[in-house]
């Protein structure tokens, strides 16, 4: 082997093991995110014991809730229905007096964020229900979030904003709440807030 291709072979061995170490570490690093993982409907202890993030026990005879002890995402974890949200601050699982799992209200995020970043964060949880066989209800009303001038308008208008409805079968349903949102960390920038909402249907289609 002469020493340009030997060099050139060493060059791409070295490349090959840089990419695959930054592969394994995004994959490390996501797999590390906090998390709670749960079905609607089933006992609070096992969403306890499969969650990585810490949260406190349901009480007995209550129809209460709780908050995760740090940020952490959403795995829905139905084997059909299931997605991911990204990491989110405020985050509160609801359970029944028998003890099981009511419902979650989140904003997936982890502060107020610029159009462009709420509109992928949107768009990513809509790509995933598409794709898990998830419908959109109410469409004429309250239509799927899109990337276009008539969306970003409607958004950028404090009274408006935007909703989405969607069922999974007869299983459950989701709320999606898109609004301005005036935050004082960043006076001069147009930030917005995400609302979800995970729950058997409350709404017909």
């Amino acid at each position: 082997m002469s020493l340009v291709r030997r060099l050139n072979w060493q060059h791409g061995v070295l490349v090959l093991a840089v990419v695959s170490a930054l592969a394994l570490s995004a994959i490390e690093l996501l797999s590390e995110e906090p998390e709670i993982a749960l079905l609607i409907g089933e006992p609070w202890e096992n969403m306890r014991k499969r969650s990585s993030a810490s949260i406190d026990p349901a009480i007995a005879g209550h129809f209460w809730g709780r908050l995760p002890k740090s940020d952490a995402r959403l795995r829905f974890i139905d084997p059909q229905y299931g997605f991911i949200t990204p990491l989110a601050r405020y985050f509160t699982v609801t359970f029944n007096r028998d003890g099981s799992i009511n419902g979650v209200n989140m904003s997936p995020q982890i502060e107020p964020l610029l159009l462009d970043e709420t509109l992928k964060i949107v768009l990513d949880l809509q790509k995933q229900w598409r794709n898990a066989g998830w419908v959109p209800i109410r469409v004429e009303k309250d239509p799927p979030f899109a990337d276009t001038p008539e969306w970003r308008s409607r958004l950028r208008d404090v009274n408006k904003g935007g909703t989405s409805y969607w069922h999974a079968g007869t299983q459950y349903q989701v709320m999606l709440v898109v609004n301005r949102f005036k935050d004082y960390r960043h006076p001069t920038e147009e930030r917005y807030l995400i609302k979800l909402s995970l729950a058997t249907p409350w709404t017909n289609p």
